[in-house]
């Protein structure tokens, strides 16, 4: 995607899809992936028999909540690995994947009722083509939803101070940033007002209480747009 990485991003991803899933069975990766799932179900809202893409799924974390809905998806990751591991996950639920690139999607205009990327902006340099490929393929009237890391988070601070190779690569946005790269406007919320060290006991109330004063410095921002 866009070149980020001498390898690019889907090799960088290769050998984490059983890391990736790991860190969400934690006690504090299991408050993030709630909390998370949260934002993204408010925002995407999906029903039952709707077509929505999951650009950038991963091994499917966020899809199974999904498709709990009985929504039809298809999933695309630039990294056949962990593709795989979520077709594994899913299997026997209408869930379709294939390799592709977020910034040239592989569907007729107008192919799905809703579109939604998570955490996979970050590795996009051209953030305005991903989005408008996300609009590209959602129908007039449809929503869009993208999830990325907040700038303003501890949590990217700790990021781009540690060395690792992913990390070293990634592009956090503000929410403002992160809604200046589509053409319409829209919303944002975050999520994970608590930080990685935190006792898990503790989090839930930090996270209400971050919730409640509508910080914009949780860890995770989506955006959301309906396309005219």
């Amino acid at each position: 995607m866009d070149g980020l990485g001498k390898e690019g991003p889907g090799k960088l991803f290769d050998d984490w899809p059983e890391i990736y899933d790991q860190w969400f069975e934690t006690p504090i990766g299991s408050l993030v992936k709630k909390y998370e799932a949260q934002l993204i179900g408010e925002f995407l809202n999906p029903m039952a028999g709707e077509r929505i893409l999951d650009a950038g799924c991963g091994t499917g974390v966020f899809t199974l909540e999904i498709l709990s809905t009985g929504a039809r998806v298809f999933g695309l990751d630039i990294s056949i690995p962990m593709i795989q591991r979520a077709r594994r996950k899913a299997r026997g639920l209408p869930f379709w994947v294939l390799g592709g690139d977020l910034l040239n999607l592989p569907f007729p205009h107008e192919s799905f009722d809703k579109t939604l990327s998570v955490t996979a902006l970050e590795f996009i340099a051209d953030g305005r083509r991903a989005i408008a490929e996300l609009f590209r393929v959602t129908r007039r009237g449809g929503i869009i939803v993208v999830a990325t890391l907040n700038r303003l988070s501890p949590w990217a601070e700790r990021r781009k101070a540690r060395s690792h190779p992913i990390f070293d690569q990634a592009i956090f946005r503000s929410p403002a940033e992160l809604l200046e790269l589509a053409p319409v406007p829209g919303s944002t919320g975050t999520a994970i007002h608590f930080g990685k060290e935190e006792d898990p006991h503790r989090a839930p109330e930090i996270e209400a209480e971050g919730q409640r004063n509508h910080r914009s410095t949780g860890a995770f921002v989506a955006a959301r747009w309906k396309k005219p």
